[in-house]
């Protein structure tokens, strides 16, 4: 059970996300960074301590659904398949830690993607219809709703659990697109 402060912040974030006006699947074509919007969720500050740079979505609407930063000049396309989304929810304190940030940088390369991990498509939700990326071997997906003109609201939803991760994602220009590896 969720304590009733973290409870209610869900509660807002939640009414903040479905406030916000829908975004078609071919909007999100591109490279995204991304950080954590503070909601609550077990998971906030875990990707940003592990060098969580963010998505790209493929014009296939395929997409690369977690991008880290691997050293200063590459972004690794990690499988989110190989560990379980309840089990990375339960180890979140842990992903915080200093420990966690160096452990993982030296298993990013054991952990990259063999390709895309995830689709794009359009989805409903909750009432609201949106651009959604549905993971491949999670159970869960990713609903995208505009905040401005290149930027959007993302809200993790993992079947069966109530709690939502919130994060933010912003365009990267194609100029200044990194090279993945």
């Amino acid at each position: 059970m969720m304590p009733l402060k973290s409870a209610k912040r869900q509660n807002e974030m939640t009414a903040w996300f479905s406030s916000l006006a829908p975004v078609r699947p071919a909007e999100m074509l591109g490279l995204w960074r991304g950080a954590g919007i503070p909601s609550g969720h077990p998971l906030d500050g875990v990707l940003e301590n592990l060098g969580w740079f963010g998505k790209r979505f493929h014009a296939d609407m395929r997409a690369d659904a977690l991008l880290f930063q691997w050293r200063w000049d590459r972004l690794v396309a990690i499988d989110p398949g190989i560990f379980p989304i309840r089990l990375a929810i339960k180890a979140a304190p842990f992903g915080r830690t200093r420990i966690a940030r160096s452990c993982f940088s030296y298993l990013q390369k054991a952990l990259r993607a063999r390709g895309t991990t995830a689709s794009l498509r359009l989805q409903t939700f909750d009432n609201f219809t949106t651009a959604a990326m549905v993971y491949d071997r999670q159970p869960l997906a990713d609903y995208f709703r505009r905040t401005g003109d290149d930027q959007v609201a993302g809200m993790m939803c993992v079947d069966g659990d109530a709690c939502r991760y919130f994060f933010e994602l912003r365009r990267i220009d194609a100029a200044s697109q990194r090279r993945s590896g």
